[in-house]
């Protein structure tokens, strides 16, 4: 299995995930070139492309949807309401929508993907847990750590986990006070204190890989993120990285032997 973060924050946001013959991505939030001269770059096409698995619909996840899928018979997996929330915004998605189940498991390909929600500011947004070769868990967008985020990412391989503010730089910060407030709230982003804590509980519980995403590049830095998480996973053989904004993270899981490039 291996993970490639083609990019990861509030500029736009997709995730590709390769198990043997298969291939999907996360989320579609950059434009379709940049997908295309990404997967080109790993000699791969869109053609090779098995499914999308949306998380919510908030342009930095779907910018790129509709392009990205027109003309080609690609799956565009959704739960319910956030499958709604699609058809709404982009009608000619209708072709492409698989309506999925949150906390049941399905299969695309080789792949069984399990659902669970996350707690944003929308009417509904999910986190995935795919079972391949390995065990990849993806979680951005909440305020908290839900319950179902917790079944959904304890045990994973390889987890990619939110890591958007330093609180002191947001409450410091130029935001005004209702977008502070709105990304403080059980409803907004996690911090990086919070991820640090969640990190640790993930690394107790086997996780051996961890990637930090979804960092503001207002209130945040790669370096207070990775210093915060790093911190807590001290006396753990789990392995820290960063989500690039621009450029390709390559995460590779085999055999419990895994690399961490940046193309």
């Amino acid at each position: 299995m291996r993970i490639h973060v083609f990019a990861s924050g509030s500029g736009g946001n997709c995730l590709l995930l390769e198990d043997r013959e298969t291939r999907i991505l996360i989320d579609a939030g950059i434009s379709k070139r940049r997908v295309m001269e990404t997967l080109a770059g790993l000699g791969l096409r869109m053609e090779q492309i098995g499914g999308v698995l949306i998380t919510h619909e908030h342009s930095d996840h779907i910018s790129g949807l509709e392009s990205l899928v027109k003309g080609r018979t690609i799956p565009v997996c959704a739960p319910h309401t956030v499958a709604a929330r699609l058809l709404g915004a982009k009608p000619s998605l209708q072709e492409h929508l698989q309506v999925i189940p949150v906390g049941e498991p399905f299969s695309l390909g080789s792949l069984r993907v399990t659902a669970f929600h996350t707690s944003h500011d929308t009417d509904e947004s999910v986190g995935y847990r795919i079972e391949g070769e390995g065990v990849y868990a993806h979680a951005t967008d909440t305020g908290c750590v839900t319950e179902g985020m917790r079944a959904g990412l304890l045990g994973a391989d390889t987890v990619l986990l939110e890591s958007n503010h330093d609180e002191d730089m947001l409450r410091y910060g130029p935001y005004p006070f209702y977008l502070k407030k709105r990304i403080l709230s059980d409803r907004g982003h996690l911090s990086n204190a919070a991820c640090a804590a969640f990190a640790r509980e993930l690394a107790e519980s086997g996780t051996r890989r961890i990637i930090l995403g979804h960092l503001s590049r207002e209130n945040n830095t790669p370096g207070k993120a990775m210093a915060e998480t790093g911190a807590a996973l001290l006396g753990t053989d789990t392995e820290l990285y960063c989500a690039p904004v621009l450029g390709c993270l390559t995460v590779e899981i085999q055999n419990e032997v895994q690399t961490g490039l940046l193309l």
